[in-house]
């Protein structure tokens, strides 16, 4: 008697990741949560969640070592991330065009805006598929779980111009800058005290 294959699941297989930031990025989760109820059982999803609180998300897994993210990127036909240039960048070398929602300093999600003004660059030079709403982002998920074709690229990394490179690197130092500026702007005075509170008073 000769053994049969278990069936090959064709369903397309959908990578979300926050990536590592502390502030948590509760609208993309939410508009995630929203759409996936409507698609569940039609789409392999996994979503790397971060800080941010997640609810009726498969696969929701809080942090993926390096290695983990690079099979999951290989895996998956579709990839919805972050603003951060390493995620975009990793997901190029992958061969995706990526779903970019930038973090939005407005709704507690950055320090600062760099994110948004980061994507909006590599969006008009259509290296990546910019979201900034959720009708946006449930546009781009229906036009790719049509045509995955749509939101594929050379995966070769060798093939990133220089162009497409210095943006990312511009992306990066921004990134460092931040990084930077968040630990050299702590208040040199201690916690429990406040600029000003010892003034007026007589050594």
């Amino acid at each position: 008697m000769s053994g049969t294959l278990p069936p090959v699941d064709a369903r397309p297989q959908l990578l979300v990741t926050v990536g590592a930031d502390r502030h948590p990025f509760v609208r993309l989760v939410d508009w995630l949560q929203q759409w996936y109820a409507e698609v569940a059982g039609e789409v392999i999803l996994t979503v790397q969640h971060g800080y941010t609180p997640v609810a009726d998300l498969p696969d929701a897994v809080q942090f993926l070592g390096h290695a983990e993210l690079q099979k999951a990127m290989d895996q998956a036909d579709l990839v919805v991330c972050h603003g951060g240039p390493a995620t975009i960048l990793e997901a190029r070398r992958h061969g995706h065009l990526p779903i970019v929602v930038p973090r939005d300093p407005a709704h507690g999600e950055h320090v600062d805006d760099h994110q948004q003004r980061f994507a909006r660059r590599l969006g008009a030079a259509g290296l990546i598929a910019l979201c900034e709403s959720r009708q946006a982002l449930r546009d781009a998920l229906a036009a790719g779980l049509s045509d995955r074709s749509r939101f594929t690229v050379a995966a070769d990394p060798e093939s990133v111009d220089r162009q497409q490179a210095a943006a990312y690197r511009v992306g990066l130092i921004v990134d460092d800058l931040v990084a930077t500026a968040q630990r050299r702007h702590r208040p040199w005075w201690p916690p429990w005290r406040g600029p000003g509170r010892d003034e007026g008073r007589q050594p």
